[in-house]
């Protein structure tokens, strides 16, 4: 059996630390060159454990490029780990397996394809979740599933929680469905596409807060796009550019003010007038240097 790993982020690195655990034949590693990892968050540069393993890779920033293709193909795998990558594959790249292109998605598929799947989860409230190893095929996450693994997103959880939740359901999936592989024991099975739901594209704007929604809305909106990602942001007096990194809901009894508005400033924490609630931001991040002021606002 040959086979190829392409990865960028944190799940790449777990798969690769899975298929060195169970001595699964692979080889080659590719890995996104640091040089062109700016915007990729939660960046591993795997080529740093291929190498500490002895096993073959390659930097890349575009994986599509010919010469990447060209050598795919030259391997002639069985099958290719396509983990973590935000690059789409194409078609050159995944006619190369001869058994097939497996990927990951953090989501219970068919439910959940697409974009942005941990950040999605969260500001949906979904609570109860499961990632993925799949056949990847010319749709969008479409492909039979190889195995699913559970994992849990609690209400308080930030995204990195998240991610490392998901990260560990992946690391417990992986161990089960490798052996499988080696031993051609996998039972693939189709997606209901009656039961798909599609996740779109985020970018950085939409995490700009909505004053005038529900403080749980707002704090999901915090958690979801917080650290390794932009972070949710306000304008301060419409000026400066203020992201939320951490913060908590309180009840408001104190406090009257319109939603936006400072109600209290202490070292350790602003607290922030919102429609049913009081917003307790306790890490935030300013692009200007600014003083924040009791009954100013953020818009």
């Amino acid at each position: 059996m040959r086979a190829i790993l392409i990865g960028s982020v944190g799940s790449s690195k777990v798969v690769l630390e899975e298929i060195i655990k169970v001595n699964f034949p692979i080889d080659m590693v590719y890995s996104l060159d640091e040089k062109y990892s700016t915007n990729v968050s939660g960046y591993e540069p795997i080529h740093e454990l291929a190498e500490a393993n002895n096993i073959p890779y390659r930097k890349f920033r575009k994986i599509n490029d010919a010469e990447h293709v060209k050598e795919i193909q030259e391997i002639s795998p069985d099958y290719i780990f396509v983990i973590g990558l935000s690059q789409l594959v194409k078609k050159d790249i995944i006619s190369a397996a001869k058994k097939g292109v497996i990927g990951f998605h953090p989501t219970a598929l068919p439910k959940y394809r697409g974009r942005a799947a941990l950040v999605w989860q969260i500001l949906l409230g979904v609570t109860d979740a499961k990632c993925s190893l799949f056949f990847i095929d010319e749709g969008i996450d479409s492909g039979d599933i190889i195995g699913q693994e559970r994992y849990s997103i609690k209400e308080t959880d930030y995204v990195i929680n998240v991610m490392n939740n998901s990260r560990e359901a992946l690391r417990t999936l992986s161990n089960k469905v490798l052996p499988q592989i080696m031993n051609e024991s996998i039972q693939p099975k189709s997606q209901n596409e009656e039961e798909a739901t599609y996740l779109l594209k985020r970018t950085p704007e939409d995490g700009e807060i909505n004053w005038s929604k529900p403080i749980s809305d707002i704090y999901r909106l915090i958690r979801a796009t917080s650290k390794p990602f932009p972070g949710a942001f306000s304008d301060y007096d419409g000026e400066s550019k203020t992201i939320f990194w951490r913060a908590e809901c309180l009840e408001n009894s104190k406090y009257v003010g319109v939603p936006g508005q400072i109600a209290n400033i202490t070292d350790e924490y602003i607290d922030i007038v919102c429609i049913d609630g009081l917003l307790r931001v306790q890490e935030i991040e300013t692009i200007n240097d600014v003083k924040f002021i009791v009954g100013h606002k953020f818009k």
